[in-house]
């Protein structure tokens, strides 16, 4: 197997560039709506530069949605099947909020991606978030089943814990018009979650 060429400090400057860059432009006007162009400005390179490192719009879009994804996978992986069942579920949102907080523009990469029907990143989503959220659904089932929190369905409260918290990132400007033009709406926001999930997992 040949080894891949070590970068040079530029190249990797550049190729950070880029990325966060292009992470700039898909978050503000999606796959469809992004041009390399825009990208290479936001870069600071010209575009010939930036094909020396991209061949093209998509696999810049499937590296950033590739390395998003282990990303957001992460918090619902630290779920441990020994701990509190509450408690678990509580720092589970909790994760899930402050990703909001701190990766608002990857957020909406990511949402942007599923509404066009996932066609870069199915296979991601076949192969690594279904299995690791069907392997936490059974966590959660044998919670329920041995009493420990309430009757619920599973995949229902994961998808709703995926809504509430996503929705400060991918709807940060409606959320802030609507609260006035609040500096930070994520205090309120934690909290408000925290009494919300407490009272639907209470037996």
């Amino acid at each position: 197997m040949t080894e891949k060429p070590t970068r040079t400090r530029i190249q990797e400057r550049n190729r950070t560039a880029i990325l966060n860059a292009a992470l700039e432009v898909f978050s503000q006007f999606g796959f469809r709506g992004s041009t390399l162009d825009q990208i290479a400005e936001q870069s600071g390179l010209s575009k010939p530069n930036l094909l020396y490192y991209f061949p093209s719009k998509e696999a810049i879009h499937v590296e950033l949605l590739e390395g998003l994804l282990d990303t957001w996978l992460d918090p619902l992986k630290e779920m441990n099947p020994d701990g509190d069942p509450v408690e678990e579920i509580l720092d589970y949102v909790h994760r899930k909020l402050e990703m909001a907080r701190e990766f608002p523009r990857e957020s909406r990469l990511f949402a942007n991606e599923i509404i066009q029907g996932a066609p870069r990143i199915m296979p991601d989503l076949v192969e690594g978030l279904k299995p690791l959220v069907d392997d936490k659904t059974k966590v959660i089932q044998k919670w329920i089943d041995d009493g420990k929190i309430a009757k619920l369905d599973p995949y229902h409260l994961i998808f709703s814990i995926w809504a509430t918290t996503q929705h400060y990132a991918d709807f940060d400007v409606q959320v802030r018009t609507v609260l006035g033009g609040v500096d930070d709406p994520f205090p309120g926001a934690d909290a408000y979650l925290d009494q919300l999930f407490r009272k639907i997992l209470a037996v």
